[in-house]
């Protein structure tokens, strides 16, 4: 049974801090390559956005952000994946963003339900979810409670695998206070956290730090584990990355667990690489999303 984590909405604490978020995300998304259009899908947990770039034909990609962020986070991405397929971004409803939730979400079969909602009205269905952080467990819960419209899952460094160990909240709070040092040390404590986030550009980091500040999540836990037999009823192709130095997970555990239960998984951890690994590495993720969705379009005979 899917744990209760949620029992209000997401807000800003004001009128006036939620303008200034949505002017700094404004500017942030300006990073994203054109053409780009813009969608609101109304669900029952209020109302989504989606931003779309790339090919007109192709299988769909819909890219899940993670924590705390916004889909600017897939700006280095979106250019070489869309030159094939369209891809698709969406603002989590219970995040900060250009989504307004209006009801609570309370557990993995209702982040599911707001996915499916969206992926319903955007008319989407073959779709290759990929999921960076906690985005990877919405798309767990996508492929355990709601997969009819999945052609496969790729997930980055997520959650959902493993309890969310301290060390990840220590990183956090060291993260949060290193951006407060000089910009020119920012690489230093970026590899010694491996944290990529602290060197990417002042436009990207600014929507992040005023929700950090201003934003009141109405999640009540961290992402939960996922049961051994909900992740043994996920029948979609996955492909698990995980990052060698991962804040969040413990690399060989995480890919063990994944294999042992998951019966159709592609699996590897990178040498080096941090939790950020999108921010990190944006050519080769960017690479392996589109090796295994050309995989798995193989094997489905397309």
């Amino acid at each position: 049974m899917a744990k209760t984590r949620q029992t209000k909405v997401g807000r800003f604490t004001s009128d006036a801090t939620r303008e200034r978020f949505l002017q700094a995300y404004d500017v942030a998304m300006q990073a994203w390559p054109q053409p780009r259009q813009e969608f609101d899908v109304q669900t029952r947990f209020g109302t989504v956005r989606a931003y779309r770039h790339g090919a007109g034909q192709g299988q769909p990609l819909v890219l899940l952000h993670g924590a705390q962020g916004n889909s600017a986070n897939w700006y280095r991405h979106v250019a070489t994946l869309g030159e094939h397929h369209p891809v698709y971004a969406l603002d989590s409803v219970d995040d900060p963003g250009r989504s307004v939730q209006s009801a609570p979400v309370q557990d993995s079969a209702d982040d599911a339900a707001w996915i499916e909602e969206t992926l319903a009205g955007l008319g989407l269905d073959g779709v290759h979810l990929v999921g960076m952080s906690y985005g990877g467990y919405l798309a767990l819960a996508h492929a355990v409670h709601q997969p009819a419209r999945l052609a496969s899952v790729t997930l980055l460094d997520p959650g959902g695998l493993q309890k969310v160990p301290v060390k990840f909240y220590a990183n956090l709070i060291a993260g949060a206070l290193a951006t407060l040092a000089p910009r020119s040390t920012r690489a230093w404590f970026a590899d010694r956290l491996a944290n990529a986030a602290l060197v990417e550009p002042a436009e990207q980091l600014a929507p992040v730090m005023i929700a950090a500040r201003y934003w009141r999540s109405g999640r009540a836990a961290a992402a939960r584990p996922f049961t051994d037999d909900e992740l043994r009823s996920i029948g979609v192709p996955v492909q698990l990355v995980v990052a060698e130095r991962s804040s969040l997970l413990h690399p060989a555990q995480a890919v063990a667990r994944a294999e042992a239960l998951i019966a159709s998984v592609r699996a590897e951890i990178v040498p080096g690489a941090g939790h950020g690994l999108p921010l990190e590495r944006p050519e080769f993720v960017s690479r392996r999303i589109l090796d295994f969705v050309a995989s798995v379009g193989r094997l489905a005979g397309e």
